[in-house]
């Protein structure tokens, strides 16, 4: 044989070869019922086909023709719906129940995205406390097909010198107007996805930014082309941030009663009620008698045993119900549930969001906690699952995430019951797929 022969034959292989890996990222769906994250109504007997990770055509089942050689997986009996998107979290900053800036590694980043993975967690903004090596980590999801959950970050947000919020030796307060542009556009420089500022006193006992730098923070972000959200607690400030012009409120309201004038500034400037982080308040006084949830194997698994142990002893429960506000935390959540029913009734822009990442808040299961909450506030259960995908989605200005529609990322979870019928159902999990790949 000629050596140009052997050269014909080598490349026809290679092709083959090639063309069978493509083929192998061709992955069938079917059987299953269709809940999009569009609030359209679940469609029973659907079928999707995935190239590359992303949607290429999704529709009935009986109108189906399945690729010649795609990997097909039958989903009978299942719910599809697409993955969760958490606008409010922090990663790795916490290893059991202690927080520390030191302990911000790759290996506990992505200890915390690959746990949220597995809990139908696809997408994750980390709200403010992230050292620079965030940002390696979302550039080389960007660059290819993350197989843990995508990160959005803030960088580092914005707090009152001496005051509260962020964590210490990760958040440079400020403590003028004048030192706020800088301090933007070093933010800016790094592609932070979203401004945070810290806006609270902690009931009384910190210092709170003063408006001035809270108005500076905000004018000069929308200057370099960044949104911004903000913590908030009392009605108040809530109403002159949003006055400002501020773009999500990143928790709900707690002190009292939203009223009309917060409605029409909301409505007015566009700004959303980003996340209510219902679970968060719960966490503030659940912890202080035994949880419920701490034998649910759906909570323990995701959580280590001797962080179980610690949450169930006596000794804790004490020094949790000791603090000087616990007999206020339960009017907290209840006021939150109220305002946010009250902000999704009059027609404001409303996502999804935990502030899950410090300790006694836990990635992936508080998330299906959130969402039992949100449903006790009263917004329906599909409601909340588009809060939490196509909403979510839409706050991030993903536009390829959050609904299971053609060219959209299939970032999806397949549940073995309706969540539609029962909001806890999502944590029926039978498979996560990000990117089209499914989570290990």
């Amino acid at each position: 044989m000629h050596a140009s022969e052997r050269s014909k034959i080598a490349c026809l292989a290679a092709l083959l070869v090639g063309a069978s890996l493509l083929r192998a990222e061709v992955k069938v769906l079917k059987n299953f019922t269709l809940i999009d994250g569009t609030g359209r109504q679940p469609a029973a007997s659907s079928a999707m086909i995935i190239d590359s990770g992303r949607i290429v055509w999704v529709g009935p089942v009986a109108q189906l023709q399945a690729p010649a050689g795609a990997e097909t997986i039958d989903l009978t009996g299942k719910y599809v719906m697409p993955g969760i998107i958490n606008l409010h979290g922090h990663l790795g900053n916490t290893i059991g129940l202690t927080q520390d800036a030191k302990f911000f590694t790759r290996e506990n980043v992505e200890k915390n995205l690959k746990t949220y993975a597995s809990y139908g967690v696809t997408a994750v903004q980390s709200m403010g406390t992230d050292q620079d090596l965030i940002f390696q980590i979302r550039d080389q999801q960007r660059a290819g097909r993350p197989s843990m959950t995508r990160v959005f970050t803030a960088g580092q947000g914005f707090i009152f010198k001496g005051g509260y919020g962020g964590i210490a030796g990760v958040n440079q307060g400020v403590s003028s107007p004048g030192e706020v542009e800088p301090a933007v556009a070093a933010q800016a420089a790094k592609n932070v996805d979203i401004i945070k500022l810290w806006m609270d006193d902690e009931l009384g006992r910190l210092p709170k930014m003063p408006y001035p730098i809270a108005k500076a923070i905000i004018d000069s972000a929308h200057r370099h082309k960044l949104r911004v959200t903000a913590h908030i607690f009392y009605l108040q400030d809530a109403r002159q941030l949003t006055d400002y012009g501020v773009d999500g409120l990143a928790h709900s309201v707690r002190d009292k009663p939203v009223d009309q004038g917060l409605i029409e500034s909301m409505k007015k400037h566009g700004t959303w009620q980003m996340a209510a982080t219902l679970s968060r308040e719960a966490s503030m006084f659940v912890y202080g008698s035994r949880a419920p949830f701490l034998g649910d194997p759906f909570f323990t698994r995701g959580v280590s045993p001797a962080v179980v142990k610690t949450l169930s002893s006596a000794a804790y429960q004490k020094t949790i119900s000791s603090a000087t506000h616990f007999q206020e935390y339960p009017a907290f959540l209840e006021t939150a549930k109220k305002n946010l029913k009250t902000l999704v009734d009059a027609g404001v822009k409303y996502g999804f969001g935990t502030d899950t990442g410090p300790p006694g808040r836990f990635p992936g299961y508080f998330e299906h906690w959130e969402m039992e909450l949100m449903v006790q506030a009263g917004l329906t259960p599909m409601q909340v699952l588009t809060a939490a995908t196509r909403n979510a989605a839409e706050f991030l200005g993903a536009k390829d995430l959050g609904t299971l529609e053609r060219s959209k990322w299939a970032d999806l979870v397949v549940l073995d019951r309706n969540p539609i019928e029962n909001i806890k159902n999502t944590r029926t999990i039978d498979a996560v797929y990000i990117a089209g790949n499914r989570v290990k």
